[in-house]
């Protein structure tokens, strides 16, 4: 999808054309697309496919007047009725007249901007503040999305206390490797930006300058949720890990207990089986029948081996 945006009288509007000072947007383009941008703007057509590469890592490159930077972005898709988040690289190319951003799909940070929300005073006639306004949203949905992980983390742990269950483990690991994409990709992006800030390659104004150290500081605060998250959710699986090892050797600390008690009348009835002579009918002496000896040494039997455990805490 190719579409192009301009600020007229203050406002981003969609245009229908190529103009000097929009902003070409560029999501999961067809090869018509990226070759009708290509040769208007006379990009380079590595630059263009870079951001279309889901291995493509975060860089900084200027050639021939065009400055190409890869930033990693975050997007959340629903995956058997779960959320899943990882991330995408993402394409600014800043070209003499004009900014064009490219993006293998569709991701809430343009829609974000392109509706006014969280993301005002949008001007493309200023390239280097529109980079930089675009990059400041990304870092905001980095933080909205890694709020939405703990959210879900809390709600899932809750569910963990009442059924230690597979499943709600699985969640967890999926969220702690949800963690590990954030933190690598926000972890180069940022010394990407760093990088930006050093180098001078576009130009700054003093606002510029300030809204480019705001990013940095975004990026950075997004870095340590992250890494504080990502501790908390490995904490709490190795937790609930221990938890369940502890519980198994309870279960099998009772079933053995329960074994060696059904063990022992088994051992006295095991008597009657033997070519022994045994009282057929009643106990000698007495008019008790003789087959409740057997169930009185079981039981007596029984119970000193209960009492036994039991001193000995094995119960």
């Amino acid at each position: 999808m190719l579409n192009f945006y301009k600020t007229q009288d203050g406002r981003l509007a969609q245009v229908d054309g190529l103009e000097p000072g929009c902003w070409v947007s560029l999501v999961t383009p067809t090869e018509e697309e990226l070759a009708q941008v290509r040769d208007a703007l006379e990009i380079e057509d590595e630059y263009l496919r870079a951001a279309l590469d889901e291995e493509e890592t975060s860089r900084l490159e200027v050639d021939e007047g065009q400055t190409l930077i890869i930033a990693d972005i975050p997007v959340s898709e629903e995956e058997n009725g779960k959320m899943m988040f990882t991330t995408l690289p993402f394409g600014i190319i800043v070209t003499r007249d004009n900014v064009v951003t490219v993006s293998l799909k569709p991701n809430p940070i343009l829609s974000d901007i392109t509706s006014g929300r969280g993301c005002k005073g949008v001007n493309t006639a200023l390239k280097t503040r529109l980079v930089l306004q675009i990059l400041l949203r990304a870092a905001g949905r980095y933080l909205f999305d890694l709020r939405q992980i703990d959210k879900m983390s809390s709600r899932v742990e809750r569910e963990l206390y009442k059924s230690l269950k597979n499943k709600e483990l699985i969640q967890l690991l999926t969220m702690e490797k949800s963690l590990v994409y954030f933190t690598t990709s926000l972890k180069s992006t940022e010394a990407t930006l760093e990088k930006l800030l050093r180098g001078r390659i576009l130009k700054f104004s003093e606002e510029d300058q300030e809204l480019l150290e705001d990013v940095i500081i975004e990026f950075k605060q997004a870095i340590e949720m992250a890494d504080i998250y990502s501790s908390i959710l490995s904490g709490t699986m190795d937790a609930f890990a221990s938890v369940i090892s502890n519980n198994l050797n309870i279960i099998m600390k009772v079933l053995t207990v329960i074994t060696i008690l059904m063990t022992v009348p088994n051992v006295v009835f095991s008597f009657y089986g033997m070519n022994t002579d045994l009282p057929i009918f009643t106990i000698p002496g007495t008019s008790i029948p003789s087959y409740w000896l057997p169930i009185v040494l079981a039981v007596v039997f029984t119970g000193v081996s209960w009492l036994f455990m039991k001193k000995r805490n094995l119960l």
